[in-house]
């Protein structure tokens, strides 16, 4: 006889096992799973460890293949170098060989010293572009110095392989500035194959070349004219676009050539060179200072930057300062704030640390770098600047106590110090800063002619407004 107990037995056991069951079959497909996941892991792994470490941190090699890039302003230079057959009939072809990839290592090393990318070499045709992979406003010079460079090291290095004036090697080049599209390529070495109309162009210039002769387009001419002695030298039909002016590099201009043969730059030619590469710096700086500032920095940001940049210069020019000073001044102007991407107190010392990092690869001396972390310095409030650099910089940093728009200038100053718990009430900051602005005088003439009288203003306004 079956109990009412044996009843409540008999169903739980059979839950039991049918929950057992489908306990089991979970872990099956469970098991399935896992089995799929850890072969795709494997998969994975194999495909991982045939990649290079460029590929792993920047995508697959599937995906740099495809990928392209445009370049709005690139300069193509095309060499050719071959021997005069006359000459050369007579001379054994495996060293004229040598020669030739002694020369052309030479252009490489020539390319990497101007920060030229170079793109190919074909037999004896050398070609590399400047604005490649980083943008620059200076690559139309940097390529034309390159240029010139390799023309002097082919003339030295066959004076001191032969004698009696004896020349072998032809040497041309054409060089064309404009947009590019490159295409990525390589696994552990990125190489960049461009193509466009002005890779085109450039390589008819080079063919259209004389020996020893460096052609260049209108194009590239209107960008560099300041800096070399260029003549005219003729036109190039170029298709559905009409004729192409073309110019004949002759060598660097007077007032910029060391040597007096216009090879070698001197210090005016670097100085001059700087005030145009500033422009990539200033926009390295402002995107780091974009993206690195702390939100609650109102007053210290961007535009105050921008501001000092500016108003260095005009206080420069003014004071009589020289290109150098004027250099050196805005490289102050952008880098003084560049400290409170590390620190709000102190930050003007952390600035000097970031221009001592950065400025060596810009090819600023160490003495003028030594100027502007001293100028960096003569910010720190209260100002006390002890040369008119100096002056200049501390009236463009507190400019805006004389401007019309001092008082919501003011405001955002206000705001970044109360969001740091450094300031009380609005009340309490006019009072602050009317004691600051009467105690406050400009350095430079300039300032005091063009600010001074909208400062008297400026106290009046702020001392209605204290309660």
């Amino acid at each position: 006889m079956i109990t009412k107990n044996n009843e409540e037995l008999v169903k739980r056991i059979a839950r039991l096992v049918r929950q057992n069951k489908e306990l089991e079959d979970h872990v099956k497909t469970l098991q399935k799973q896992s089995e799929k996941l850890l072969k795709e892991i494997d998969r994975l792994k194999a495909l991982y460890e045939k990649l290079s470490p460029e590929e792993i941190s920047t995508g697959t090699q599937a995906e740099r293949r495809d990928k392209s890039l445009k370049f709005n302003m690139a300069t193509v230079l095309f060499s050719d170098i071959h021997t005069n057959s006359i000459l050369s009939e007579s001379d054994d072809s495996a060293l004229l060989m040598d020669e030739l990839d002694e020369i052309l290592f030479e252009f490489d090393q020539i390319a990497a010293k101007y920060h030229i990318e170079k793109i190919k070499t074909i037999g004896d045709t050398f070609m590399c572009a400047g604005g490649i992979p980083v943008k620059n406003i200076t690559n139309p010079i940097d390529v034309v110095m390159a240029a010139l460079e390799m023309k002097a090291f082919l003339s030295d290095y066959e004076y001191k392989k032969r004698e009696n004036g004896e020349r072998i090697w032809e040497f041309k080049i054409g060089i064309h500035t404009g947009p590019v599209t490159a295409n990525i390529t390589g696994k552990k070495k990125i190489s960049y194959d461009i193509k466009g109309d002005t890779v085109n162009t450039a390589s008819r210039l080079e063919t259209i070349s004389e020996n020893g002769m460096i052609l260049i387009s209108v194009m590239t001419y209107e960008l560099v004219k300041e800096f070399f002695d260029c003549e005219y030298f003729g036109k190039l039909p170029v298709k559905y676009k009409g004729d192409l002016q073309i110019y004949r590099v002759k060598g660097l201009r007077r007032e910029f050539s060391a040597d007096g043969e216009g090879a070698l730059p001197n210090e005016a030619f670097r100085i001059k060179f700087g005030l145009i590469q500033f422009t990539d710096i200033q926009e390295i700086v402002l995107d780091k200072l974009e993206k690195e500032l702390p939100d609650y920095l109102f007053y210290h940001n961007v535009k105050h930057t921008v501001d000092v940049v500016t108003e260095v210069e005009l206080i420069g020019w003014a004071e009589g300062c020289t290109d150098e000073e004027i250099l050196i001044l805005k490289t102050a102007g952008l880098l003084h704030d560049t400290g409170h991407t590390v620190s709000y107190d102190d930050h003007e010392y952390h600035g000097t640390l970031i221009a001592r990092e950065m400025l060596p690869k810009y090819n600023y001396t160490p003495e003028e770098i030594d100027r502007i972390c001293s100028i960096i310095l003569s910010t720190r409030l209260p100002p006390g600047p002890a040369s008119l650099l100096e002056e200049i910089i501390c009236d463009s940093d507190l400019d805006y106590l004389g401007r019309s728009d001092f008082i919501p200038v003011s405001n955002t100053l206000f705001e970044e110090l109360k969001a740091q718990n450094k300031m009380g009430s609005l009340n309490e900051w006019n009072k602050l800063q009317v004691k600051f602005i009467s105690g406050h005088q400009y350095f430079t003439k300039t300032a005091r002619r063009l600010r001074e009288v909208n400062k008297q203003l400026q106290i009046r306004r702020i001392q209605s407004l204290i309660t």
